[in-house]
């Protein structure tokens, strides 16, 4: 048999640095589904194109490392 280990995906911390006060709508959606809810909130997601995506789009509101394991 085959031993099929998935890779270890890292995963990023991503920190709100500015407010949502008068940005679009969809802006807004795009921090509250990450689960950011402050300024200074931070969260630790799964590094997958889907959380990528989002961060790009909103990446002048937040901050984005890298975190190992």
């Amino acid at each position: 048999m085959a031993n099929t280990q998935k890779a270890e995906a890292g995963q990023l911390r991503i920190t709100l640095v500015r407010s949502t006060i008068g940005r679009p709508e969809d802006q807004k959606n795009s921090v509250k589904s990450l689960g950011l809810r402050k300024v200074n909130h931070t969260v630790i997601r799964n590094d997958d194109p889907s959380i990528r995506g989002i961060c790009n789009k909103i990446s002048h509101l937040v901050s984005v490392e890298e975190v190992a394991g």
